[in-house]
């Protein structure tokens, strides 16, 4: 059995925060945090249930970099977790995320 957690990226504070509520209506989720008590439209990523190689938690659009050198974003399609699904814990490490470490995808390319 998995943890069953989500980390909390605000589109307004462009930053990741603890969510202390959350109202999901269709496709809005609002959010209150510890410091503003006021909702915010917000993305809710997916904590994978497994760790790196240095054992930080991977969520969805964290990015990873293999021992080859190749770098992947985790992305949740047909009921995996991809590319983890074929996860070996010594092969990815995380080194950011798609919201605030965009640039190393950029680097890639």
């Amino acid at each position: 059995m998995r943890d069953i957690k989500f980390r909390v990226w605000n589109f307004q504070l462009k930053k990741y925060i603890k969510a202390i509520e959350m109202n999901i209506t269709g496709n809005m989720v609002r959010t209150w945090d510890e410091k503003f008590y006021a909702p915010f439209e917000v993305v809710l990523e997916q904590y994978t249930g497994l760790k790196d190689k240095n054992g930080v938690e991977i969520y969805e659009n964290d990015i990873l970099k293999r021992v080859n050198g190749n770098q992947y974003v985790v992305i949740y399609t047909d009921g995996q977790f991809k590319p983890v699904c074929w996860y070996t814990e010594d092969l990815f490490e995380v080194i950011g995320n798609i919201r605030e470490n965009a640039d190393l995808l950029e680097e890639q390319s």
